[in-house]
């Protein structure tokens, strides 16, 4: 049965109260009922509209759960800017599964929302039946972080959605140095929103860089124990060729460590690989596969 790109909202309280949001793909294949729960994790500016492509794909063969975190797209924005850290979006992450009552999942997450399933599936082992981690690891090279800091809470807002790729082109292009302009208007409608005066901003609480700029960046811990603690989880890492945020060196290593984990290049691609290139979504279906 073809799946149409249906989904549904679904929204769960955070443990301070906050009303946080997700986009629930189920699909209309009864096989999904049957096997874990995907549940998609987005990079720190992103929001669940990133997963469109991967998810629309899957939907029908596995339920899919886009997640938005504190400060994101349609989640409530935290009063409280040092919430914005790995721990308390894990926290989160937990209560959604819990009020769920999802006990079997497989956490597709990207940059930051690698980190967030990095962390939990070290702490919660006997429920993450697998983890694709997109483009990220336990060592975020400088030059990435770097040029991270330098545009998170200083973007827009924009008159036109033109406007708004043109300023994607300009600061991304040598992560996707094969975008064309209808691409850039893509990523911008993933990225940001229409406000009610007109204007194009960013899909985000501004307040989500404080934390992120003070010393430890975005991880704030050494992660190299949690990578231990997966030691016993099928694990897919998507390495952007092009990336200046994980390095080839630090796949190797994640690698050494990791009995179970598989990797893929992604060739012209940086900082991150969007999932839908070919080379990303044939891996993550060899990966699913026995996981069913």
């Amino acid at each position: 049965m073809t799946f149409t790109g249906t989904f549904t909202d679904g929204y769960w309280w955070s443990n301070d109260s906050l009303r946080l949001h997700y986009r629930d793909y189920a699909g209309p294949s009864e096989a999904a009922a049957n096997r874990p729960v995907v549940i998609c994790l987005p990079g720190l500016t992103r929001n669940a509209r990133d997963f469109d492509g991967l998810a629309e794909r899957l939907a029908g063969q596995w339920r899919v759960l886009a997640v938005e975190f504190r400060g994101r797209g349609e989640s409530a924005y935290a009063k409280d800017a040092m919430t914005y850290v790995p721990l308390t979006y894990v926290q989160d992450v937990e209560a959604l599964l819990t009020a769920l009552g999802l006990t079997r999942v497989i956490l597709i997450g990207t940059s930051l929302g690698g980190i967030v399933a990095m962390i939990l599936a070290s702490m919660d082992r006997e429920r993450i039946a697998g983890v694709v981690l997109n483009d990220i690891g336990p060592v975020i090279e400088p030059r990435g972080l770097e040029r991270i800091r330098g545009y998170v809470g200083r973007t827009g807002p924009w008159p036109t959605w033109l406007h708004a790729a043109r300023w994607l082109a300009e600061n991304n292009a040598t992560s996707y140095p094969n975008y064309g302009m209808p691409d850039w208007l893509v990523m911008a409608k993933r990225l940001f929103r229409l406000t009610s005066a007109g204007r194009i901003v960013a899909d985000y609480d501004k307040k989500i860089s404080e934390p992120f700029r003070l010393a430890g960046g975005e991880a704030g811990q050494d992660l190299w124990p949690v990578i231990a603690g997966m030691a016993t989880i099928p694990t897919l890492i998507i390495h952007g060729a092009l990336s200046d945020v994980l390095s080839e060196a630090t796949t190797q290593a994640m690698v050494a460590r990791m009995p179970l984990a598989k990797y893929v290049d992604v060739a012209g691609v940086g900082h991150a690989p969007t999932l839908d290139e070919p080379e990303a979504g044939a891996a993550i279906d060899t990966f699913l596969s026995p996981l069913a």
